[in-house]
């Protein structure tokens, strides 16, 4: 509940080391607003900063995922004016709400719930992993509102489900079938609706089970920037200075010792501490 007295549109659970970030507009089928993307980006800072935290995982509550942008306003839902800071196109929330999940320091899974349209859709593309319910269907129907994508989703969405994929899903502007975002690859796998939860959850805990924080957050980085990269050189060279810096953490030896004794390891070193750049120029 907010300082106000009404619901908040995006209320933080926690299960254990697991935050659930639940978009919570049930009766506009959490439909997208300024507030709903400005609180994601909040509680993706708060995940970040709390070292008890280990994955996040995002969804909706009800019988929908996220609708896509809140068109109360009607016509001029989409009339944003000129950044004040430059006098152009202002940053679309979308785009920084997907952003900020893309450099979340923790794994990222989507509970897709039900339907995702629009936004409600693009925003998952930088989860880590999406599992959907068997009532979930996916709407990129930008061009059918006027629209061209948003949310980095250009970026994304080819390389989630190849470029001839993200073409006909986007230009169509056509819903897509759960079976249909399944054998594509957008989703790992579907589930009835009330399963969907629990089995990200599952699935984040299995992701986080025995690994150094510090390492897992570096390899997230690793994998998502490495897409983007001209040559396997590139990877070379930040694999090496994460091998070179890591190699002589306490984690390291922590881990090693774990392992020859047979044990769990307990991993000293926190995210909070400060992250190596592995990306140097």
């Amino acid at each position: 509940m907010s300082e106000n007295g009404t619901e908040d549109s995006v209320v933080l659970e926690r299960h254990g080391e697991i935050a659930v970030m639940r978009l919570n507009r049930p009766d506009r089928l959490n439909a997208f607003t300024d507030e709903m993307g400005e609180r994601l980006i909040a509680m993706f800072d708060e995940t970040d900063a709390d070292d008890e935290t280990r994955a996040v995982v995002v969804t909706g509550t009800g019988r929908g995922f996220c609708a896509g942008a809140d068109l109360a306003a009607g016509g001029d839902t989409f009339v944003l004016g000129d950044d004040p800071d430059t006098g152009g196109a202002p940053p679309d929330l979308g785009g920084r709400v997907t952003l900020r999940i893309y450099r979340s320091l923790k794994p990222v899974i989507a509970a897709i719930n039900g339907p995702a349209a629009g936004v409600g859709v693009t925003m998952t593309l930088p989860a880590d992993i999406r599992i959907a319910a068997d009532t979930a269907k996916f709407g990129f129907v930008f061009t059918r509102r006027g629209l061209v994508p948003e949310a980095c989703s250009t970026w994304f969405l080819p390389r989630a489900v190849g470029i001839s994929t993200a073409v006909e899903w986007t230009v169509g502007g056509k819903m897509v079938p759960v079976a249909e975002a399944l054998e594509r690859g957008l989703v790992r796998e579907v589930l009835p609706a009330e399963q969907v939860l629990d089995r990200a959850i599952a699935i984040a805990r299995e992701l986080v089970s025995g690994t150094a924080p510090v390492s897992a957050a570096l390899t997230r980085q690793l994998m998502w920037q490495m897409l983007g990269a001209s040559s396997p050189e590139v990877a070379h060279r930040a694999e090496s200075i994460g091998i070179h810096v890591r190699g002589t953490s306490d984690d390291v030896r922590e881990g090693v010792e774990a392992f020859l004794a047979k044990r769990e390891p307990k991993f000293p070193n926190r995210i909070s501490d400060g992250l190596p750049d592995l990306f140097e120029s």
